[in-house]
């Protein structure tokens, strides 16, 4: 991470204070195109996880999930029983909500059924936002950045159908920022490729 490279705000949102996992996250990750299965599992998860909370403090307690969901395998997480849900319940270093946990246990069976028919989620994400994504206008600005898409409404709508919970569009948009499958970094951003 270099201190000095100009990046999108919210990577920077209190330069007084900044956040560096916040900032390794949005110069090593955020848009960086992703195909392994189980990273996308992750990224999923943790993107419903988010949801009412600030990205900051996943970010935070990322290591403690990975620890928690057995590394986000799909095979492992799928066949999570009872005593998995109260172990998830009473663990302080994720977040522990009831309906989350839940719906990530449901997600991994779902994610499972949907690599098998497609051969990977990869290959099924390619099938269903095509590629490769493009760039922001030159003169773009935060406010250009739309919290859903036709594309995330289309996702979200597919994933539901197919037994996923906690994946509204806003959830898949994050999703498809986080996975590389749209490109939203601002021409103001070090990784801008316009």
């Amino acid at each position: 991470m270099i201190a000095d490279l100009p990046r999108c705000p919210w990577a920077v949102a209190d330069v007084s204070r900044p956040d560096e996992l916040m900032t390794r996250y949005h110069d090593e990750e955020w848009g960086v195109p992703v195909h392994d299965d189980i990273e996308l599992f992750e990224r999923l998860a943790l993107e419903s996880f988010q949801a009412g909370l600030s990205w900051s403090t996943i970010l935070r307690k990322r290591e403690a999930f990975r620890q928690a969901f057995a590394g986000f395998d799909p095979v492992v997480v799928a066949a999570f029983g009872e005593a998995d849900r109260e172990r998830l319940m009473a663990d302080a270093g994720i977040v522990r909500n009831r309906a989350k946990i839940e719906a990530t246990i449901r997600n991994a069976a779902a994610f499972l059924r949907v690599a098998a028919e497609f051969g990977s989620f990869d290959a099924y994400l390619g099938r269903m936002v095509p590629g490769p994504p493009r760039p922001l206008p030159a003169d773009a600005t935060m406010g250009a950045i739309p919290a859903t898409t036709p594309e995330s409404d289309r996702l979200s709508a597919d994933l539901r159908r197919r037994g996923f919970g906690f994946v509204g569009s806003t959830i898949v948009y994050a999703f498809m920022q986080s996975v590389g499958l749209v490109d939203d970094h601002l021409p103001v951003c070090f990784r801008y490729r316009g």
